[in-house]
């Protein structure tokens, strides 16, 4: 049974959420229990922090041990102090109410960091992409997981590039998983395009989360919210599988907008949770359906700086490339992660490569605190955030001109159903 609490058109109030955990602990005893809640980092939003005091207003006085892991996938570390501030927590409530929590980052350049628990066979891989690969997977977990009686994964789900809705098992994988089982799924994603993936529940590489996720052994529940920004619309608690079906249910109907028309340009301005390229590369991803060929998307983020902290010296090698670019060239590129590649793919969109020649179907632009040098090293267009008045491009929808404000996490497509694909070559 899932315990759930959802308002479409409004808004889930705190004390709705309240009871529907009330109801979930009352029916579930965690007494003397370890219970490990993994968490997402701040490249989300959502009312984490609210979910996770009211979580442990019935886990703490109870369960032996309430620890959080931040499920970094491979972003860089957060610090005390950020963590705290994901889960809405003064220095002072972390020094008193919540001293006994111990906060872990999750180590994923670190190889001690994990275990393995099974292997994807080649017919099983084959038969989940269609046969577009035929290999055996490792699936690698951090260990950190069977230390504990239970673990909790408490996170929001919005349509997502890699799987078609975030959230889920996929606090796992990639969240805490190792590198085999993450290039490997994101490059499959690169390889059957963002547009085709992104809004859709059940694509083949959510079936390879939820495959890999069969081998996990230790027990667990999901927390799933749906929220915009951060106001919450549902909360959907217990079985994981089922639990994440129904919060991707109501997140296919507040997280996606839908026009009628594409945009020649469309102006993305990312939230200051994206704090570089590798996770503000969500603005394209979320407006790359709706931007027309030949358009231009510009990706708005005077505030960032940096083009990965934790992958931009393989991005400064291979740039930001269509598939095609890779895909017909992949004995070139045989020493590079192919979850970099997904995500250089993503970023500058659909595209052809014919005769040694790429031509990306739109253009991408960033106008942020990244330099023209490095923006033209990997093989991205420039402008200079202090040019753009926002003001310009407003109101100009009638003109194919779109501003898109908090950018990155709602989705938007053609009402017509039309996707944008790759030409047959």
């Amino acid at each position: 049974m899932v315990i759930e609490r959802q308002n479409r058109d409004g808004f889930v109030e705190n004390e709705q959420a309240r009871e529907a955990i009330a109801q979930f602990f009352a029916q579930n005893d965690y007494t003397g229990k370890r219970i490990l809640v993994i968490i997402p980092d701040n490249t989300r939003s959502g009312p984490i922090g609210d979910m996770f005091k009211l979580m442990y207003e019935f886990l703490g006085p109870k369960a032996k041990a309430v620890d959080c892991l931040t499920a970094l996938g491979t972003h860089h570390p957060m610090s005390e102090e950020q963590i705290c501030t994901r889960l809405s927590m003064t220095l002072d409530e972390r020094k008193n109410r919540y001293s006994a929590v111990k906060f872990f980052n999750h180590e994923w350049d670190n190889p001690q960091t994990f275990t393995s628990i099974g292997k994807i066979t080649a017919d099983e891989i084959e038969q989940i992409s269609g046969g577009l690969f035929r290999e055996e997977v490792e699936v690698s977990i951090n260990k950190l997981i069977f230390e504990y009686d239970e673990f909790f994964i408490l996170g929001p789900v919005f349509p997502h590039e890699v799987v078609g809705f975030s959230g889920g098992h996929k606090y796992i994988f990639p969240g805490i998983s190792g590198d085999q089982i993450i290039h490997f799924f994101h490059w499959l994603a690169g390889v059957i395009t963002n547009p085709a993936i992104i809004g859709n529940k059940w694509t083949p590489t959510r079936e390879v989360v939820e495959k890999a996720a069969s081998f996990v052994t230790v027990p667990h529940k999901l927390f799933a919210i749906v929220a915009l920004e951060n106001e919450l619309k549902g909360i959907f608690i217990g079985d994981a599988l089922k639990a994440w079906e129904k919060a991707a249910d109501l997140s296919e109907q507040v997280h996606i907008i839908y026009k009628d028309k594409s945009y020649n340009t469309i102006l993305g301005i990312a939230p200051e949770m994206y704090d570089d390229i590798w996770v503000a590369g969500k603005v394209m991803y979320k407006l790359e359906p709706i931007l027309a060929d030949g358009g231009t998307l510009i990706i708005y983020a005077p505030h960032i700086t940096e083009i990965s902290h934790s992958h931009g010296e393989w991005l400064d090698k291979i740039g930001y490339h269509t598939r095609d670019y890779f895909l017909k060239r992949m004995e070139q590129f045989a020493d590079i992660p192919r979850g970099i590649m997904a995500h250089s793919t993503h970023v500058k969109g659909i595209g052809t490569f014919i005769d040694g020649v790429e031509k990306p179907r739109a253009n991408v632009v960033l106008a942020t605190g990244i330099g023209r040098q490095r923006c033209e090293k990997v093989n991205l267009d420039y402008m200079n955030p202090e040019d753009i008045n926002i003001a310009d491009y407003e109101n100009r929808e009638g003109e194919g001109v779109l501003v898109v404000p908090h950018a990155g996490e709602v989705l938007h497509r053609l009402s017509s159903g039309y996707i944008p694909t790759i030409p047959n070559q």
